[in-house]
């Protein structure tokens, strides 16, 4: 399926659809601190809010969290509920900022029950200002061709890009001073998160500055796509097929280790590579849409391959987040048995 993606698209695109997003996201781990996290903005001019997340994974073990959902009447720009991205050069510099409260999570796993997470734990002010700069090439795009069915649109245009992470984070007293890495996400289109029937999102960014993302989605009544890109530091290359199996904890079955198995156009192994991801930390999201319960479980993730990407061949390991969606039927995620 071809694609067209231009620097124009790094910025604002119509929409006229009832449930049309657009969104940008951005992620940073820095290892060598104990920090990660996230940053999303999802307009929804023609429902006149914004959906305003910030997750930090800290280095005690706690998660500091937000969501908002202020008021817009338009889409001309991502800047609301205190966060803001500036594209400063079209696939090769982005700013991401947040500032505002978030309530501190000493169990992140409270967050599964939204209303009790959010008045029974104390809130402290928040302060995100990092630069993101591209140092792979950006994957996806739009379409050309209709790709989604009607009542299963999430992303109609989409593309995702790894890079270098740097600046600060303050939480309450503390401040740390990041340089890392991370995947940062723009998408267009109409959107609910009841679409997928479930998903599997892989951001995986290796000590040596290559790195994937890994995509599984899955459809109720059919096979859906599996996909995603490797960059091994000079080539991105699609990836062909990826199948993941995952070690569940307790009885909410939160993912705790993932295995994938993928395979790359061109890749010269004899049957494709092996990613395993240990989950850190982990905190699950829910939306509710029209009666429908869907969880995204977002999982600060070490990921060990088999074989390095890049010329080194020590450079095994890396960090990153491991999101998984799946709707709710009967207190159950749909997507266990995979």
């Amino acid at each position: 399926m071809k694609v067209r993606l231009e620097p124009d698209d790094e910025y604002m695109h119509p929409g006229p659809e009832p449930t049309f997003n657009e969104s940008m996201y951005s992620n940073f781990c820095d290892p060598e601190v104990g920090l990660a996290g996230f940053v999303r903005i999802g307009n929804r001019p023609n429902e006149g809010h914004a959906e305003v997340t910030a997750c930090l994974y800290l280095p005690d073990g706690r998660v500091g969290f937000t969501f908002l959902r202020p008021e817009i009447d338009s889409n001309e720009r991502f800047d609301a509920g205190g966060a803001g991205f500036e594209v400063v050069t079209p696939f090769e510099e982005l700013r991401v900022r947040h500032r505002g409260d978030v309530v501190i999570l000493d169990d992140p796993l409270q967050m599964a029950d939204p209303r009790r997470a959010f008045t029974s734990n104390p809130w402290e002010p928040a302060e995100v200002e990092l630069t993101f700069r591209g140092h792979a090439s950006p994957f996806g795009g739009e379409p050309e061709e209709q790709h989604e069915r009607p009542g299963e649109e999430f992303a109609r245009g989409h593309y995702e890009q790894l890079g270098d992470v740097t600046g600060t984070v303050s939480v309450g007293g503390q401040s740390w001073v990041v340089t890392g890495r991370g995947l940062r996400d723009h998408s267009w289109g109409p959107r609910t998160w009841q679409a997928p029937w479930y998903y599997r999102w892989l951001t995986v960014n290796m000590s040596d500055g290559t790195g994937m993302m890994l995509s599984r989605i899955a459809r109720q009544d059919g096979p859906g796509t599996r996909g995603g890109f490797v960059w091994d530091g000079s080539d991105l290359r699609p990836v062909t097929d990826v199948q993941i199996r995952t070690d569940w904890d307790g009885p909410d079955r939160y993912h705790r280790t993932v295995h994938a198995s993928f395979t790359t156009a061109g890749d010269s192994g004899p049957e494709g590579r092996e990613l395993t991801g240990e989950v850190l930390n982990l905190i699950p999201l829910r939306n509710r849409r029209d009666g429908r319960v869907t969880r995204i479980s977002e999982g600060l993730t070490r990921w060990t391959l088999d074989r390095a990407l890049g010329s080194d061949p020590d450079a095994r390991t890396g960090h990153g987040l491991s999101e998984y969606l799946d709707q709710i039927i009967d207190d159950v995620p749909v997507g266990v048995d995979e």
